[in-house]
């Protein structure tokens, strides 16, 4: 922001209505609540949960990875950010690699699936409410396999 003369109370470049502020400074959305809901649904589905914070998406999920295994999250390399994240990569001018990294691109939790369920526990989640979205499949490590 110093960098680009922005302030606080300047409009979000991203968000219509907002100061750059208060817009940078929404508060993290809570999911207990549905993930516990999900949680007691599919007791024998759910593998593991992952609040994807600092330390951003690689970092976070890889803490709830099965010993030689990891997270095929390649299709998230031509998803778009969400707007507040892209502003950020654009005005920052940080690659996508390190954006993933960083922060959490929008994504506020993740949840380990096994893959027959996927489309219910998906079905249940709107259902609640919450914006849901596959990021990848858990495969095989390459790298450990090959040791």
């Amino acid at each position: 922001m110093e960098r680009h003369g922005l302030d606080y109370d300047a409009p979000a470049p991203f968000a219509t209505g907002k100061s750059l502020g208060e817009a940078l400074l929404t508060p993290t959305r809570i999911y207990v609540r549905n993930c516990l809901a999900a949680i007691r649904a599919f007791p024998d589905d759910i593998r593991a949960l992952a609040h994807i914070t600092g330390g951003g998406l690689t970092e976070n999920i890889t803490r709830v990875m099965p010993e030689g295994m990891r997270l095929d999250a390649s299709a998230l390399a031509d998803s778009d950010f969400s707007p507040v994240f892209a502003w950020l990569q654009k005005t920052g001018q940080i690659g996508t690699e390190e954006m993933w990294r960083t922060f959490n691109c929008g994504i506020g939790m993740a949840i380990v699936v096994n893959a027959s369920a996927a489309e219910a526990v998906q079905r249940f989640l709107t259902q609640a409410g919450e914006t849901v979205f596959r990021i990848g499949q858990v495969v095989k490590n390459s790298a450990i396999a090959e040791q």
